[in-house]
């Protein structure tokens, strides 16, 4: 009646390992992985802006006039560093759909640009709650690889006393 495994951590696992995995390779597949997360994260959040539903009084404006450019090199070049991190701690540690994450923040942060248009200063302020985001998307990613570690130490240490 009851289905339950004989060690309740094997069957905890199982569908997170597809989620979360360590992303090893080489250095060309991570440029690639950056490239297209960030271009896939800009350009979702230029077609959100372009578009909007119900009128204007409710939710944010399509996309401000004015120049277009700035903000979406600024985002590009915002998104690269945040997809680049996010990369860089999933080679070495198992991160949960790090591609999301990325993808979100940039989209968020484009969005934001284009239909508010925001100065510089406010721009770098977006980009720093992204980076913020980004920083304990990787913390916890870290913090449970090192639990993991320490657990198959003790388990090791306890199987050879």
């Amino acid at each position: 009646m009851n289905d339950l495994s004989e060690n309740p951590d094997a069957s905890v696992g199982s569908d997170d390992s597809e989620d979360a995995e360590v992303r090893p390779g080489p250095l060309w597949r991570h440029a690639v992985w950056v490239v297209a997360v960030t271009a896939a994260g800009v350009a979702l959040g230029w077609v959100g802006a372009l578009f909007r539903i119900g009128p204007e009084e409710f939710g944010l404006p399509p996309a401000a006039p004015g120049a277009l450019w700035p903000y979406l090199l600024a985002w590009t070049a915002i998104g690269l560093a945040l997809a680049a991190v996010l990369r860089f701690v999933a080679a070495k540690v198992p991160v949960y759909e790090p591609e999301k994450a990325a993808i979100g923040v940039v989209l968020i942060g484009t969005r934001l640009s284009l239909g508010w248009r925001p100065e510089p200063l406010e721009v770098a302020g977006i980009a720093a709650v992204g980076l913020l985001l980004v920083a304990v998307w990787c913390a916890v990613a870290l913090r449970g690889a090192a639990v993991v570690r320490r657990n198959e130490e003790v388990s090791r240490a306890r199987g050879t006393a």
